[in-house]
């Protein structure tokens, strides 16, 4: 279900009270709450959160770790998941039956995942086998809704992620003779070119047009890339690169690989939120660098290593919007909500797409 779906469906919104709450008040609320229900309640926090809200976090990390640590704290009935839709799904997909996944606000979606759908995504699937036969084997980021990962895990597919990318992509080229990689062309793009594959053999399938955009001869494409992006991440600029490069000509520029390809070609180091938060910290007192990545991160990066030169790639950048859509009053009305046993937003993917899900995941798991 996407964030679309997700709307029309009756969610009830935020009651006026919370929203006249001082900050204090808010944040004590949250303590008792945590206090209160113990080991019942487990609060995961994604990096992009923001630190009114991961303040909170009971764990810190991207997506996939979260669910997984989710799904091993056997103690919790419920687990509040502070990030996106995607990510709740995963959640509740890799849990076990008897807890129960709720998300602090339902309009906390992710562009990127709602650019590929399953109507799109089946409408392709069709249009690529008349053209590939049985050469393909798909695969997604775990940045994708829970019906594109069944999809996946339907068509013998697996999940990556951005650590796992270059690992996964290897595999499945010992499946298949080419890939389809759902739905960031970016990271597709960055990845396959990392393991050798020119560009000129990637394609782009474009879900409006319903077309296959490519530059070489049909047989030699190897990797079909949806044209899906990260609405963040696309907009860290060539321009960006060379401002920064004329300013601080010492600094180092480190990336996301869901930027665009030239900025991760002109950057010195791409990885994941992690890989980047650990170069950091490893990093020597006095470096200085530029990073490409969400703000809420960028910011809290730059406070937690004052010894060090840190700035955003580009210095006007906002912070992921549908991220921010977790704030302290969602997360405190969520927690009371619970505890009186009247809980509402609560994430639940169908047994039947859950169980397609899980074989992309558990293929991808089994091979970390």
């Amino acid at each position: 279900m996407n964030i679309l779906e997700a709307l029309e469906k009756k969610v009830p919104t935020l009651p006026e009270k919370y929203r006249q709450m001082s900050m204090e008040e808010l944040e004590e609320r949250v303590r008792n709450v945590k206090t209160r229900m113990g080991n019942r309640l487990f609060l995961p926090g994604h990096h992009y959160q923001k630190d009114e809200v991961i303040q909170f976090a009971d764990a810190r990390g991207d997506s996939l770790k979260l669910a997984q640590l989710s799904a091993e704290n056997k103690e919790a009935e419920a687990i509040i998941f502070c990030g996106v839709h995607f990510m709740a799904e995963t959640a509740d997909i890799l849990t076990h039956q008897d807890q129960k996944v709720y998300l602090p606000d339902m309009r906390a979606g992710c562009s990127m995942a709602d650019m590929a759908n399953l109507t799109q995504t089946e409408k392709a699937w069709k249009k690529l086998m008349d053209l590939f036969h049985d050469t393909i084997l798909p695969l997604t980021y775990v940045n994708s809704t829970a019906a594109i990962k069944a999809f996946v895990g339907k068509h013998d597919g697996a999940t990556v992620t951005s650590s796992n990318a270059e690992k996964m992509v290897t595999w499945a080229f010992t499946q298949k003779e080419r890939i389809l990689f759902l739905p960031d062309q970016h990271l597709g793009r960055n990845t396959a070119y990392n393991l050798g594959i020119p560009l000129e053999h990637m394609a782009v399938w474009d879900p409006i047009k319903e077309e296959l955009v490519y530059d070489c001869a049909l047989e030699d494409v190897k990797v079909i890339l949806w044209k899906g992006h990260c609405s963040v991440h696309e907009n860290f600029t060539v321009a960006n690169v060379h401002q920064v490069r004329e300013q601080y000509p010492d600094m180092k520029i480190i990336v996301h690989p869901e930027c665009r390809r030239e900025v991760v070609a002109l950057s010195d180091e791409a990885g994941s939120t992690n890989f980047i938060i650990n170069t950091i910290e490893k990093a020597p007192a006095g470096s200085s660098w530029a990073i490409g990545t969400e703000m809420n991160l960028v910011k809290r990066i730059i406070s937690e290593h004052t010894d060090k030169h840190i700035i955003s790639l580009n210095p006007n950048m906002c912070p992921c919007l549908t991220m921010n859509r977790i704030d302290l009053p969602h997360l405190t009305w969520c927690l009371e909500a619970i505890e009186a046993g009247e809980p509402h937003n609560l994430i639940e993917v169908t047994p039947e797409i859950a169980e397609d899900a899980k074989k992309a995941l558990d293929r991808m798991l089994s091979r970390a």
